[in-house]
């Protein structure tokens, strides 16, 4: 009872406090709400299904496999790092509850270990339903692949169209099938560099990136099209803002002012969780089934850049890669 009284009287003597942290708390609360996004509503099951997804030991990845273990499929997560991916493995398994879920070694910075594993896959897996193109680099140094690639160009545009390309007899097989490469909101700044693809002359991290994902936009348009008739549909997608590991690059370089006037601000983004609805809607919803080569986002389709709508860079695009790692 004197609990309830020194309540009442608190609020009494600072009811304009009170009332400025009510209202901030639930401007905040609505935001972060916002921000979370769209959620996938579909109820699509997987059975007798099969799922790839590269980069499935952490962030969207997981939380997509995660997802799509749940409704069934038999799921492939393809990764770097082996024992990461095993742990991973088991945490999809305890979380779904389906067993169903193995892990195969990739390094998207190296056409052997990607021509390695599709080779592995066709040996092994009679089907592959869906592929989702989802490990990436954000942001890091002037670094090369194993080929002399630029690191980002390399593993989020060049290792997944090989990747692609090389699974692309399974995909057809398994008809109706999907191809869903994650992107980003950063292609929206990004162009081609048909004169500098690796960023030679002035690299910036940021810059290579965005080109990285508006290389993901061209690369799924211009797959749809080479698809058409076949039964294999593609989408790209931006996920969202989400506290992942794939900052880790930048996040130190920042000046320690703008780390501390950010750090408050990472209660707004998305989880990972929140993060994978957009690559499992590609995934699963229903709707989607006729409809190829587009870019979304918060589970919707989106317009694309203009940069991202030009089907002449596409195919320039899809002859320079075929080129770069070794399909023509």
């Amino acid at each position: 009872m004197q609990t309830f009284t020194a309540m009442r009287s608190f609020v009494a003597q600072y009811p304009k406090t009170i009332a400025l942290v009510t209202v901030t708390g639930a401007g905040l609360f609505g935001v972060q709400k916002w921000m979370a996004g769209g959620v996938c509503r579909s109820k699509a099951s997987l059975e007798g299904k099969t799922v790839l997804i590269t980069g499935g030991n952490t962030g969207i990845g997981k939380e997509t496999a995660v997802d799509l273990a749940k409704r069934g499929a038999r799921v492939i997560l393809a990764c770097r790092d082996m024992d990461r991916a095993n742990k991973a493995a088991e945490e999809v398994k305890k979380r779904s509850g389906n067993d169903n879920v193995i892990v195969k070694k990739l390094d998207l910075a190296s056409l052997q270990s990607v021509r390695q594993l599709a080779k592995d896959v066709l040996a092994s897996e009679g089907r592959l339903d869906v592929l989702i193109n989802n490990a990436g680099v954000m942001s890091c140094p002037k670094w090369q692949t194993e080929d002399g690639f630029e690191m980002q160009f390399g593993v989020n545009h060049l290792g997944h169209f090989l990747l692609t390309n090389c699974l692309l007899d399974l995909l057809k097989k398994s008809a109706s099938s999907r191809i869903v490469t994650v992107s980003s909101l950063a292609h929206q700044r990004g162009q081609i560099y048909f004169d500098d693809i690796h960023q030679e002359k002035d690299y910036c991290p940021w810059k290579s990136y965005a080109q990285s994902k508006l290389a993901n936009v061209l690369f799924t348009r211009e797959l749809a099209k080479k698809l058409q008739g076949t039964g294999v549909t593609t989408y790209s997608l931006h996920p969202g803002i989400i506290r992942t590991e794939l900052g880790r690059h930048f996040w130190p370089t920042m000046p320690l002012w703008k780390r501390v006037v950010y750090t408050p601000l990472m209660f707004l983004i998305k989880s990972p969780t929140e993060g994978a609805q957009t690559t499992i809607y590609c995934a699963v919803e229903e709707s989607l089934q006729n409809e190829s080569g587009l870019y979304y986002s918060d589970c919707a389709p989106k317009t694309a850049a203009p940069q991202g709508l030009d089907d002449e860079a596409a195919k320039k695009l899809w002859d320079l890669s075929a080129s770069m790692v070794g399909l023509i």
